[in-house]
């Protein structure tokens, strides 16, 4: 199984979001996959915020994948609108695979006395040796409000065996004023009838970068999150919900984020 997959709806870039990949398709298949997402957060002293995206992935066959969205997004007196577009290709290399992608997602919005462009984009690789062990090298770009600059990562992820995924990765500003200095883990159970995800950051964060879309200097984040995703056979899909905590300098954010993905599957001609 691979595990190496492209997030297409992303309100912000750390916390959890739906994400879909190739690794469901047979190769004779093409597969088309629908997302609408919904969710709400607080924010002390605010009438806190939320927002909503609809997706559409296109699998091409097992090893690539192209997809668009959009999305809208509150918080505070802050909204904001964007497009995004996506697309993930995969290859045998000796006896590595390596799934290199791109995203981009492109918008405005408005801060109440000032509108603002909003301008995301990112591209990386995942390598994955022996079956088990991925490495990923991404870099991200922002250019947000007064909020820019490059975010390069780097994550190890081990699958443990068919049912257990963890992962880590540290990221780290070079350039700009997101003064971002960020630890990440994550742990993923593939279960029956229900998958099981969970997951921790902490350091310095610009709040751009999460998805806050309020200018202030790098701020320590500590972050966590539970979520659970249950296939429902005769929806034909995946619903999710995800809860997620924030502590940004101790202000204190709770958002919970529902999301349902539909599947249509076209049968291709066998290779």
């Amino acid at each position: 199984m691979r595990f190496a997959r492209l997030a297409i709806v992303a309100a912000g870039w750390l916390a959890p979001c739906t994400a879909f990949g190739a690794d469901s398709a047979p190769a004779s298949a093409s597969d088309d996959r629908i997302a609408l997402s919904a969710n709400g957060s607080t924010l002390p002293g605010t009438n806190g915020g939320g927002g909503a995206s609809a997706a559409w992935l296109h699998n091409f066959d097992a090893d690539t994948l192209a997809g668009v969205a959009v999305e809208h997004q509150v918080i505070s007196i802050a909204h904001w609108t964007f497009g995004s577009l996506n697309g993930s290709l995969s290859r045998e290399i000796g006896d590595a695979r390596y799934s290199f992608y791109g995203e981009a997602h492109e918008g405005a919005g408005d801060d109440g006395p000032h509108a603002f462009k909003y301008s995301i984009v990112a591209a990386g690789v995942f390598g994955t040796y022996f079956h088990r062990l991925s490495v990923q090298l991404e870099d991200r770009q922002f250019e947000v409000e007064k909020t820019h600059g490059n975010l390069p990562k780097l994550g190890l992820s081990y699958s443990w065996n068919p049912r257990i995924l963890t992962a880590v990765s540290y990221a780290d500003s070079v350039s700009g004023n997101l003064g971002t200095h960020l630890t990440s883990a994550r742990i993923d159970i593939l279960g029956s009838p229900v998958n099981f995800l969970a997951g921790m950051a902490f350091g310095q964060v610009a709040p751009t970068v999460i998805g806050l879309e309020i200018v202030l200097p790098g701020k320590s984040l500590k972050e966590g999150y539970v979520g659970a995703t249950k296939t429902l056979a005769h929806g034909r899909g995946d619903l999710t919900l995800v809860v997620d905590y924030q502590d940004l300098s101790g202000s204190n954010r709770v958002a919970v984020t529902l999301s349902y993905v539909f599947h249509l599957r076209h049968e291709g001609r066998p290779k």
